[in-house]
């Protein structure tokens, strides 16, 4: 039986970054974070992958694409990448931001703590909060012409 192959162009992308602690911590966290936004956007909707952000920053097309990044700016390039970009749509100072333009014109955000710990409360919040209207404008967007 053939693999499934991961069409980008009809992908969600959840971002990690490419460190050790990232991999070990924040990849299981976005993990759960595809789970639950694959089932805001249905069957035979868009799909939801979870990369790199070594992969993600190295292909330029993705770029105009839904993705969320997971991880603080010391371990995610897309993080860092993102910090000054998108404002804060919710804080708890000293623990963690989920950042996001909440009319999702830009459909991207970020969830991330000062600690892998406070990333995963991040993404929870995201989840809970932001998670319906981000696959909403996601679904929007569509998926590019093959």
């Amino acid at each position: 039986m053939p693999e499934p192959t991961v069409e980008p162009a009809n992908t969600v992308l959840i971002v990690t970054g490419s460190t050790l602690g990232a991999e070990a911590y924040d990849r299981p966290t976005a993990y759960g974070l595809a789970r639950a936004l694959g089932s805001l956007l249905g069957p035979g909707g868009l799909s939801v992958g979870v990369c790199s952000d070594v992969w993600y920053l190295n292909q330029a097309g993705l770029r105009s694409r839904p993705a969320i990044s997971v991880g603080g700016p010391g371990v995610n390039a897309f993080t860092a990448y993102l910090a000054d970009r998108l404002p804060s749509a919710y804080v708890v100072d000293g623990d963690f931001v989920v950042q996001a333009d909440l009319d999702f014109e830009d459909v991207l955000a970020a969830c991330w703590g000062t600690t892998h710990a406070g990333t995963a409360v991040a993404v929870t919040a995201f989840r809970d909060r932001y998670a319906a209207g981000f696959a909403r404008a996601a679904l929007a967007c569509g998926a590019l012409p093959a």
